[in-house]
């Protein structure tokens, strides 16, 4: 892998990341519910490939 993929993945895994926790960040704030366990299960899924990102970004 490049430099420049390495950098790209990091970034991909750095707005991935960023999304999740706006998520979470709506789902605890202002719903409740079924509402919020869903928003908390496609946060916690959206991990998945944040993981992959950053060990692409580390090799």
């Amino acid at each position: 892998m490049s430099s420049m993929d390495k950098m790209w993945a990091s970034f991909i895994a750095i707005g991935l990341m960023l999304v999740a926790s706006g998520i979470i960040t709506v789902a605890r704030s202002k719903t409740k519910g079924w509402l919020r366990v869903v928003l908390s299960i496609i946060a916690f899924l959206l991990f998945l490939p944040i993981v992959v990102y950053m060990m692409l970004s580390m090799i």
